[in-house]
């Protein structure tokens, strides 16, 4: 069993906002998959279960990610190595999408709060959203909604990662990076 987790923010303010890609991803993924509902409050997230993975939304805010998914991952037992984190990457520009286990977090809040909670070698899906031209307004671009143009891209790059995971899930993380990453 796999953990599969978006990053982002709750709440309708922050729905279409960079910074929720990793929400968009999940909410995409589980529309056409028969799920469950886990409703169990130490999560602190929304959860999903197939019946071969669980499907998660932290709701404590980005910065407190790790907690939900400590909780979720203890609670059934899943390894590192079988956790895939979907999230929004500075560093990456728009519509690149990269795959690796470990590293930093680049002052991403919500990898930070996770890699306190349960270590740093976990499976990364990195979902370029590009910078702002002035770096002091990092924290305004990130829970800025994305563009006309990008939110029309951004279906195809939501399929692209939803095959991704399907394949970090079957084949060698090498493999899925030869053949899957994209860059915008």
């Amino acid at each position: 069993m796999y953990l599969i987790a978006g990053l982002g923010n709750p709440g309708v303010k922050y729905e279409k906002t960079r910074h929720n890609v990793g929400f968009l991803i999940i909410d995409e993924i589980i529309k056409n998959l028969q799920t469950s509902n886990i409703n169990n409050q130490n999560f602190n997230a929304i959860v999903k279960k197939s019946s071969t993975n669980i499907y998660a939304k932290p709701q404590t805010f980005m910065n407190l990610s790790g907690e939900s998914i400590l909780s979720i991952v203890e609670y059934y037992n899943i390894p590192n190595e079988n956790i895939i984190i979907v999230h929004d990457d500075l560093d990456l520009s728009f519509g690149t999408v990269k795959f690796k286990v470990g590293g930093g977090h680049g002052g991403h809040n919500g990898l930070k709060s996770i890699d306190s909670h349960i270590g740093k070698d976990y499976i990364r899906v990195r979902v370029g959203i590009g910078k702002p031209e002035n770096k002091k307004d990092v924290a305004d671009y990130v829970l800025s909604n994305f563009s006309k143009e990008q939110f029309d891209k951004l279906n195809d790059i939501m399929v692209h990662c939803i095959k991704s995971i399907e394949m970090l899930q079957k084949l060698p993380l090498e493999e899925v990076k030869s053949t899957y990453t994209i860059k915008g």
